[in-house]
């Protein structure tokens, strides 16, 4: 039996002190959006089709809400990944987004100002001991408008003890015969169609009931080529795109020796870039390779907390349409996306109510589960749509 022992006691030093900025070497670039939206499966034709977009509200391509996170070096997770907790590993845990009006646009250049907030420690079935840790996200562009404050959660464990305490069961994919992969075809395009049946009119508050649903979204099945998709969405994952941080050694964060490799690292990133790459290199590997999964407690390739966000974010947007936005969204995540697995996604309307700025906002709940019913994460959001 291991020692089970979580010595978080160097976090408290950085709490509440800025640390350094990401920032993206380019403006962002209409392909970017489009990209983005590609790997986080998202078909929605305001973000990539030009003729599409240029008869909408904005005129041109517009980023999705959940594109801010592209732009990080790192998926949200710097201020909530600070001080060393030895031997240990880290997964997402959830996203806190707080949308403040300011939409992206190709020729803006986004920088992330970021702050560690807090940390609890909590006994869990997955690890036993667990630290839940929480920073500050804050997306600004070119002109200094805040974009976006994201309060991310990063679950950080002993994987040692993750392991020993059943974490690695259902190595195997699940296996989908060629029928229902068609079939779930056909739903995934149901899905597709609301969108394409709302286009570019407008949502009003006035028509929405507590109670009514959302449509169902589908996606999947999952797979190491779509994970690679989603990692190479993020700009950070390409030589040279960031201003490499200078504060950031992952060993001397707690990370086992096998699994911190040279992820951002700057000098690394001129010498050999390929040691950078964190899809094949470092914390990031066990997203795609089963052999580092199961290292770090995970049975098999899974997929990207932020993504799994984005997902969220994504979804309660593409029903507000381009005249609704998304204004506040808490998302847990209780379980990644493994390979193999769909992903299920259904809400609620469970409140509606006009708020003190005067906006017209429905409040809905959201449940993202597999084929099994297993839940991966649960969402409430505040929407604002516009009135008649």
């Amino acid at each position: 039996m291991s020692d089970k022992t979580l010595d978080c006691s160097d976090i408290d030093q950085y709490l509440g002190k800025p640390m350094q900025p990401a920032r993206t070497r380019d403006v962002v670039a209409s392909s970017d959006i489009r990209r983005w939206v590609q790997g986080m499966h998202y078909p929605n034709r305001l973000h990539y089709d030009d003729d599409f977009a240029a008869e909408s509200r904005y005129a041109r391509i517009v980023a999705p809400q959940s594109f801010p996170v592209a732009t990080d070096d790192g998926h949200g997770a710097a201020p909530c990944c600070v001080g060393a907790i030895p031997n240990s590993h880290l997964i997402f845990g959830g996203d806190e987004w707080w949308f403040h009006g300011p939409r992206v646009f190709s020729g803006d250049l986004i920088r992330n100002e970021r702050v560690p907030f807090d940390y609890v420690v909590k006994e869990t079935k997955f690890a036993g001991p667990t630290c839940f840790q929480r920073g500050d996200n804050m997306y600004y562009n070119q002109k200094n408008e805040k974009i976006a404050t994201q309060r991310s959660t990063s679950i950080r464990y002993l994987a040692e003890a993750a392991r020993e305490m059943g974490s690695l069961k259902g190595t195997d994919d699940p296996v989908w015969t060629r029928d229902q992969l068609a079939e779930l075809e056909e739903k995934k395009f149901d899905y597709v169609k609301t969108l394409h049946a709302l286009g570019h009119g407008k949502r009003y508050w006035d028509d929405i009931k507590v109670g009514d649903k959302l449509p169902t979204r589908i996606f999947g099945p999952h797979s190491i080529a779509s994970f690679a998709t989603e990692w190479r969405a993020y700009a950070f994952t390409i030589w040279g795109t960031m201003h490499r941080r200078t504060d950031l050694d992952l060993e001397a964060l707690g990370f086992t020796k096998d699994m911190a490799g040279h992820e951002n690292d700057p000098v690394m990133e001129r010498q050999n870039p390929e040691l950078t790459d964190g899809a094949y290199f470092g914390p990031s590997r066990g997203h795609l390779f089963p052999e580092w999964a199961r290292t770090i407690g995970m049975p098999r390739a899974y997929g990207y907390g932020a993504s799994m966000g984005a997902w969220i974010i994504d979804y309660f947007a593409g029903w507000a349409g381009e005249w609704g936005r998304v204004v506040h969204c808490n998302s847990a995540y209780r379980g990644p996306a493994f390979s193999g697995d769909i992903t299920i996604m259904d809400a609620t309307v469970i409140d509606k109510s006009v708020d003190a700025e005067g906006r017209s906002i429905v409040q809905v709940d959201c449940k993202m589960s597999n084929q099994l019913g297993t839940v991966m994460a649960t969402a409430k959001a505040e929407i604002e749509l516009p009135k008649k």
